[in-house]
């Protein structure tokens, strides 16, 4: 176990015992996190906002219910994820992901005109990310965006190992042939 992780799990214990100033630690530590995992889903950046804030409050209520069977980083990224489903579910066809600079690179070439190339680059796979359907962009952008483990995925999703695998294989597929086209179009 990690240092953040212990401390994230003594953080939510004394929420439990309702130590608001614990869970507002949390808060703290683990917003601009869900934040990029709302953004990634959602590509909007007030709909990411709200989600966060839609999950805060879930996190809050369900805080209770929390048995500390998975990790509270793992709990978090799956009550946001639910949060920006369920604003997914709410609207009609996806919005496209619009990338931001720290998105795209934490490093600006000093060649500008790599740069360029770089970020229409980043800009293209982006798009072709946002063009996924959710079942297939979420568990994409927590592997390969977040770094998650195909066990923290496939139990936030609440899918064995193996459907979240083969849903993998299918999005990685039809994103390489999404990113084809668009090169080639």
């Amino acid at each position: 176990m990690t240092v953040g992780a212990s401390a994230d799990e003594a953080l939510v214990a004394a929420a439990q015992r309702g130590d608001a100033t614990a869970f507002d630690a949390l808060v703290r530590r683990h917003t601009a996190k869900m934040y990029r995992v709302a953004y990634r889903i959602l590509g909007d950046s007030a709909e990411a906002e709200d989600a966060v804030q839609e999950a805060w409050v879930s996190a809050w209520r369900s805080l209770g219910r929390f048995r500390g069977e998975s990790a509270p980083t793992t709990w978090l990224y799956r009550v946001v994820t639910n949060a920006a489903l369920a604003t997914v579910r709410r609207r009609k066809p996806t919005v496209p992901l619009e990338p931001t600079a720290d998105l795209i690179s934490d490093r600006i070439a000093v060649d500008p005109e790599g740069h360029v190339v770089r970020t229409e680059d980043a800009a293209r796979v982006h798009r072709a990310i946002a063009s996924l359907e959710p079942s297939q962009r979420i568990p994409l952008v927590l592997r390969e965006l977040e770094g998650l483990s195909y066990e923290e995925i496939a139990e936030m999703l609440d899918v064995p190992v193996a459907a979240l695998r083969s849903r993998l294989h299918r999005a990685r597929a039809v994103l390489l042939a999404r990113l084809k086209e668009m090169r080639d179009g």
